[in-house]
């Protein structure tokens, strides 16, 4: 094993590499090429997947998921813009899945969609909606982010075949109008994928003040 991936294995003991700068990782192991580093992380998580010890050995482990922006769950007033944010370390079992493949997250702005139910939780400003971009058969009922004008959107999706069109429909506690797509606008009209998990955000505690 390459000295390299040795002192990044050591790393791994004490710190989630997925939380860190691929410049920080060089510092603390003391490599100044970012490009190496990265490279002996792949060769590093490409031996574990060929000997199975990804998936078999450690089903409680963490997944990394990008966060490219946020939507909008409210009027839209966002522009779609698919910047690299940050990453988030994620359980397996929160979002049912053993890899992040095709995963992204974006931070939920508004509260159209806080009666929504995705896997028992409706999704509040501040969250993070976790969405599958590699799922674009969408059937009626799906929840899913979307682009329309270049505006940001989670919705939830009704086929109306009959009408031929799509309507986009909120579930607030709030009254909001849906959006109607006629299927002729469908090249103003983008699904980026299903949504999958919600992860919410913890209740802030405030301490009682003293007197």
């Amino acid at each position: 094993m390459h000295s390299i991936q040795k002192r990044l294995l050591e790393l791994s003991r004490h710190h989630d590499l997925s939380t860190l700068g691929l410049r920080q990782i060089g510092r603390m192991i003391g490599e100044n090429h970012p490009q190496k580093v990265k490279h002996h992380l792949k060769q590093i998580i490409a031996a574990a997947s060929s000997n199975g010890v990804l998936s078999n050995k450690m089903p409680g482990s963490l997944i990394s998921i990008p966060v490219i922006g946020q939507a909008n769950c409210g009027n839209a007033t966002i522009m779609a813009q698919e910047r690299l944010n940050k990453y988030i370390s994620v359980s397996k079992r929160l979002v049912g899945r053993d890899s992040a493949d095709n995963l992204f997250a974006v931070e939920a702005v508004g509260d159209s969609m806080n009666r929504a139910n995705i896997n028992g939780f409706g999704i509040d400003s501040g969250d993070y909606v976790v969405i599958d971009n590699g799922a674009k058969n969408f059937r009626t009922g799906d929840y899913v982010l979307s682009t329309i004008n270049n505006l940001a959107n989670i919705k939830r999706l009704l086929k109306d075949d009959e009408h031929k069109q799509i309507v986009l429909v909120s579930e607030s506690s709030e009254e909001y109008s849906p959006i109607f797509i006629h299927e002729q606008d469908f090249e103003s009209y983008l699904a980026h994928g299903k949504v999958i998990a919600v992860l919410k955000q913890p209740k802030q505690v405030v301490a009682a003040s003293e007197e």
